[in-house]
């Protein structure tokens, strides 16, 4: 090959390459960037932040909490859902728990220090954020398969097995989400003539794990959403229920009637898109902002 022709071929290929480092480097971003600000989506493609006073507060398409230094609900505002993303609402590790409803029993670790540490099933963590928001709204936090003192409400009963796999009579009886370190007389007491004892960290495996209903309503106080996370863990919306059962707090602390709450909260209320897809749902970031704006909070 002359060398001439190979100067050719180098120079045409390094022609081509910067024109599609042009277009695709520099023309295509631009162009999106410009589709992107046209009235209607420039907020979308800003990354919805919402501005108070010149000052970026959050955005309406991340949830984040509403907390104290200390991780406590501040009583003046709604509080929005758990978030499992990192630290929560991390958008840079937006993800799930990943339990399912099949993790019903607790597990005795240890934490950084070597010290033991009770780690909780999804079950007792649905069952304990129930009673903590049950006691921070003043409503009735049972649920199913929960215990008065918000753990999985979960039997392991031991001894021989019929043929269908039921222990018709036991020869032991453990609750396994209360250890005895921390409860001392168990949910139930009697399980087929049998008493029921706490767990003292003895093996429990080989036992029938039947989780117990319970007297708790089918239809809780403390809606769904206020006790387990969304998928992503950015969420930035409540159901209308979870919202309802703030009302009082909220009015109490800005010293306003709940009537006024509940007109606000209609009004960042909205509907299934489209009619049919989803659920009814509010927005907490921009709920909190507007009650700012109409009621400030006097400490």
């Amino acid at each position: 090959m002359r060398m001439s022709t190979w100067i050719r071929q180098h120079l045409a290929a390094l022609r081509a390459l910067l024109v599609l480092t042009a277009i695709t480097g520099i023309v295509y971003p631009l162009a999106v960037f410009a589709i992107g600000q046209i009235p209607g989506l420039h907020e979308k493609a800003n990354g919805s932040l919402v501005e108070v006073d010149g000052k970026v507060v959050g955005s309406s398409l991340i949830g984040q909490s509403f907390t104290d230094a200390d991780g406590k609900a501040l009583p003046q505002y709604f509080q929005s859902r758990a978030s499992a993303a990192g630290d929560g609402y991390d958008p840079l590790s937006t993800s799930a728990s990943n339990l399912g409803p099949e993790d019903i029993v607790d597990s005795m670790g240890t934490d950084d220090d070597g010290k033991p540490e009770i780690k909780a099933s999804l079950l007792t963590t649905v069952c304990s954020r129930s009673m903590e928001v049950a006691d921070r709204e003043g409503v009735d936090g049972a649920r199913p398969f929960c215990t008065k003192g918000g753990v999985g409400a979960v039997l392991s009963v031991l001894g021989p097995r019929a043929a269908d796999g039921e222990v018709d009579h036991p020869t032991k009886v453990v609750s396994v989400n209360e250890f005895c370190s921390v409860t001392k007389e168990p949910f139930l007491a009697i399980y087929k003539g049998m008493s029921v004892v706490c767990n003292d960290g003895e093996d429990f495996s080989t036992g029938r794990i039947i989780p117990i209903y319970g007297d708790a309503p089918a239809d809780p106080a403390v809606p769904a959403d206020a006790v387990t996370a969304s998928g992503s863990g950015l969420d930035p919306h409540i159901s209308p229920e979870y919202a309802a059962i703030q009302v009082d707090r909220i009015a109490q602390a800005r010293r306003i009637n709940p009537d006024q709450v509940r007109e606000v909260v209609a009004a960042h209320t909205k509907g299934r898109t489209l009619g049919f897809l989803g659920e009814p749902r509010v927005n907490v970031l921009e709920l909190n902002l507007d009650l700012d704006r109409r009621y400030p909070f006097q400490s």
